[in-house]
């Protein structure tokens, strides 16, 4: 009877523990989705804020840019940070920062209060993002479980970027411009009761100080460089404040890279890009991020000034990638023992690959039935790339530096994603302006602005009288079109470049990873 007792009490307790852990998995991939919706669905609110608000146009482009620019240049020092003083509590912290903001940004009732709200917004995700992963990863000690776990949680924090259209146009077709963000005020009370009692707390128990002259350089740096990468990408790298912003930041990072190989408790661990697995999944997340941008730019401008949809349908006729991605993480850890880990995100690339090239071969008027299963299996491949390169990332890390490790592999995708909105967007409008083919009969003025972009050229068209404006509109239209096929091959082939790479690079890394705790011998401090 005795026995029987214990292994009762036995039982239920590693039932417990085993709900526990999924629970802390489905909070942090709440916090994660949460993170990417506000990330995209600003952009559908634009056009009634501005009618609203009536900001300048320096105004808009802070409001809309302002959350991005916090988060990548905060993102190291808030993951360094969690492995200090906690990541549960830096992460609830982050949380509540973000349910106040938000708050504020629904009620902005002028655009410099609006800006200030979106920055604040901005660091409390910077806060937030690497501490989810690193939670998960202290959560689920079997490799099998974690790999299926991190992947999870990645996956839904990439693929809800897709969610902020689909949530952005619901919203917006029964509320006002605010109502996008005071639907994040439920979500993080729901996340603070339920993570207060559930969230296990981690933490580096010898974090050692702060490198607290390292956090400006750091914080600027990556600020400078985000900025130019951004502005260079909309405004053109003949802006003086794109080169200005950009030497600053190349500086300022040199200076900080070179300090971190001196101090034994570096903001930047740089001995962590020694570890083959480490770097390697490193370099297929910034690969992917930057090819995978011309999809998300294109397919957007696609369905909405191509096919005419609406913000809500666009965002549903892309979901459908998102959710393969979110059945595909079980099986990529099922994989993992079968075929490697290497052959794993190879796969996976090489299907975002193919699938990128095949989704950009779309006409004016490919049906969506056949895009449907490009979209779908290109969100398969998403998942089993991150699916593998974030349990990689976060297993080859000591536990005692995880919220470094992520924020290192955040502040990768978010740079790599920057550069390929920069460098592919830019090819896909110059190819849009050379193939641009233009009746007759149009002033210097109305040609120049049909060139500037699709939708002024679609624009353009519809305000011209009769056949006239239908030709202009389908040339538009079609010149969209045939800078889609070129570009998406070229990030086609670089997402099957990396597939070659990641074969190479991540060969040796075993299937199951426990970890290399302990750390590392700390480097000898400068004198």
């Amino acid at each position: 009877m005795t026995t029987t007792t214990k292994h009762d009490t036995t039982g239920g307790a590693a039932a417990r523990q085993n709900a526990r852990r999924w629970t802390v998995l489905a909070l942090c991939c709440v916090a994660s989705a949460m993170l990417g919706i506000d990330a995209s669905v600003l952009n559908y609110a634009v056009p009634s804020l501005s009618a609203q608000l009536a900001p300048s146009a320096t105004q808009l482009l802070w409001i809309v840019d302002v959350y991005g620019f916090a988060l990548g240049a905060l993102l190291i020092v808030a993951g360094n940070l969690g492995d200090r003083i906690g990541r549960k509590k830096l992460l609830l912290i982050g949380v509540a920062c973000f349910g106040v903001a938000s708050g504020i940004s629904a009620y902005a009732s002028t655009p410099a209060t609006l800006i200030a709200a979106r920055a604040v917004l901005g660091v409390a995700g910077a806060t937030i993002m690497p501490s989810t992963l690193s939670l998960v990863r202290a959560s689920f000690t079997d490799p099998k479980e974690r790999t299926t776990a991190v992947g999870i949680s990645g996956g839904v924090g990439a693929g809800s970027f897709a969610l902020g259209p689909v949530v952005g146009g619901l919203l917006l077709d029964h509320f006002w411009w605010g109502s996008v963000f005071l639907v994040n005020v439920p979500v993080t009370a729901v996340l603070l009761g339920a993570g207060a009692i559930v969230l296990p707390e981690s933490r580096n128990p010898q974090p050692g100080p702060l490198d607290w002259r390292g956090v400006p350089l750091s914080v600027v740096g990556l600020f400078g460089v985000i900025y130019a990468i951004k502005t260079g990408a909309r405004d053109g790298v003949a802006e003086p404040s794109v080169w200005i912003t950009a030497a600053l930041g190349a500086v300022l990072l040199a200076v900080f890279l070179h300090r971190q190989t001196a101090l034994a408790h570096p903001l930047l661990d740089l001995r962590l890009f020694r570890n083959r697995a480490f770097s390697g999944a490193i370099s297929a997340n910034v690969v992917t991020m930057f090819a995978a941008s011309v999809l998300s730019l294109g397919f957007s401008l696609y369905f909405q000034v191509i096919r005419g949809w609406s913000p809500l349908t666009a965002g549903l006729a892309v979901l459908p990638g998102p959710l393969a991605a979110a059945f595909t993480a079980p099986a990529a850890g099922s994989l993992i023992p079968l075929i490697g880990r290497a052959r794993t995100v190879a796969a996976g690339l090489f299907l975002m690959g193919v699938t990128t090239a095949g989704l950009g071969l779309a006409t004016p008027h490919t049906a969506y039935w056949q895009l449907l299963p490009v979209v779908v299996v290109n969100g398969a491949g998403l998942m089993l790339i991150f699916a593998v390169t974030a349990d990689t990332i976060l297993a080859s890390a000591p536990s005692t530096r995880t919220g470094a490790a992520a924020a290192i592999s955040e502040t990768g995708m978010e740079l790599g994603g920057a550069l390929g909105i920069a460098v592919l967007g830019s090819v896909l409008s110059a190819y849009y302006r050379s193939d641009l083919r233009l009746p007759s009969g149009l002033t210097a003025a109305q040609s120049s602005t049909a060139h500037e972009s699709v939708t002024s050229g679609v624009e353009t068209g519809r305000h011209l009288p009769g056949a006239l404006g239908r030709h202009v509109t389908e040339a538009a239209r079609q010149a969209f079109t045939d800078s889609m096929h070129t570009t998406t091959l070229i990030g086609g082939g670089l997402l099957l470049l990396g597939a070659v790479a990641a074969l190479i690079s991540l060969r040796d890394v075993p299937a199951v990873l426990n970890g290399p705790d302990p750390e590392p011998v700390p480097a000898p401090v400068a004198g």
